[in-house]
């Protein structure tokens, strides 16, 4: 027995390494973390990388590490909570201030994403966090550990973006006195814009003394949304886990419904079929869907010029499918051109300052996940 597991990894290591050969880029291993979940660079081409369990650390790019950052609120670890996204505010150079999505406790065994910002002071050494404020709180609180998105994203006008998760809870996600399930958009501060679509909802409605809006919500009907990005037209778009199928890439829009848990191209992990969007065009259909699925850890659009043939292309984390995905848009539709397989779980891509591409895994048997640089093949 001992044999053929051996021989099994002998075969399973050579096809990985055959299949990375064949890659179009060079994978240079940096440095490796403890259940790593997303990174940011720096102004000064450092970067800032989170860990589940609570830890933020400065990383260099040849792959010298901080200590721990201490993260004063605390972070509620386990299942898929713990501390999530970091963004770098677009003023950063002046008001040092950074974002942590992260999962707090609530009562009763309640939990929820919430979103904080904090002034980073650097150092030679690595940084401190002064001055935390949380400045945004999924609502409601819910039973369970698992959906809650908390991508973080800032575009061209300093908008604060928040992917919200369903917390595997379903019907939240069409309630607008709920903010799960939702894309959210704010000022730096968590206020809401006057200009958000729903911000007039209740003076629009004939319920209006008895339903209660969220202003913050710019669109509906999303389960577990892991990746938001602008492309280079400034097109809002967003990728999310399906459940049984149906991951789905989505071109965000005011106001649009996108279906779950009414509609998915996927069905219930019990069996249960969910009707496809071809059934309810009321709904806002993907621009792609995935069956089988490839689990979606982040999203960017590519702006470099390193990989030239790239600009413009989305590109995917795959977590089950051991890859990093290409996508072409184009206009509001979208295609995959191509799929990179990793040989690991991919939590994070990120675009580096010189248009390197640099990649967090995410080992679940090991805890492990090693940062790695990408360059084209010479």
């Amino acid at each position: 027995m001992q044999r053929l597991l051996t021989v099994t990894l002998g075969l399973l290591l050579t096809v990985s390494a055959q299949a990375q050969s064949d890659l179009p880029f060079d994978v240079e291993p940096i440095t490796s973390f403890h259940k790593p979940w997303a990174m940011a660079f720096l102004p000064d081409g450092r970067m800032l990388v989170t860990e589940k369990q609570g830890s933020l650390f400065i990383v260099t790019r040849d792959g010298q590490k901080s200590g721990a950052i201490r993260w004063v609120p605390n972070v509620e670890f386990g299942g898929q909570g713990g501390l999530g996204d970091v963004a770098i505010h677009p003023d950063f150079s002046n008001n040092k201030l950074i974002y942590l999505s992260y999962v707090e406790a609530g009562i009763g065994n309640t939990r929820g994403a919430a979103v904080a910002r904090a002034t980073l002071n650097l150092t030679e050494r690595g940084a401190t966090l002064t001055d935390p404020e949380v400045i945004w709180r999924q609502f409601p609180k819910l039973l369970g550990r698992g959906h809650y998105g908390h991508r973080l994203l800032f575009d061209t006008d300093g908008y604060l973006w928040i992917s919200s998760g369903d917390r595997q809870a379903f019907t939240p996600a069409q309630d607008m006195q709920s903010t799960v399930g939702k894309m959210v958009r704010l000022h730096d501060d968590g206020s809401i814009p006057d200009d958000n679509p729903f911000v007039d909802y209740l003076s629009e409605s004939p319920l209006a003394d008895d339903v209660g809006v969220y202003g913050e919500i710019w669109s509906l009907g999303h389960r577990n949304p892991l990746g938001i990005a602008f492309d280079l037209e400034g097109q809002l778009w967003e990728i999310e886990m399906g459940p049984a199928g149906g991951d789905e890439l989505n071109r965000i829009v005011p106001r649009g419904n996108y279906g779950y848990p009414i509609v998915s191209n996927g069905d219930h992990y019990d069996g249960r079929e969910i009707p496809d969007h071809d059934t309810r065009p009321e709904f806002l259909k993907p621009a792609v869907w995935w069956t089988p699925v490839i689990s979606p850890g982040n999203l960017i659009v590519y702006g470099g010029n390193l990989f030239a043939d790239w600009r413009g292309d989305a590109l995917a984390a795959g977590l089950s499918s051991r890859a990093i995905v290409r996508i072409e848009l184009d206009g509001d539709s979208a295609r995959e051109v191509e799929r990179y397989p990793m040989g690991a779980r991919i939590r994070s891509v990120v675009e580096g300052p010189d248009g390197a591409l640099w990649v967090l895994e995410d080992d679940l048997r090991e805890s492990t996940g090693r940062l790695l640089k990408l360059t084209p093949k010479n």
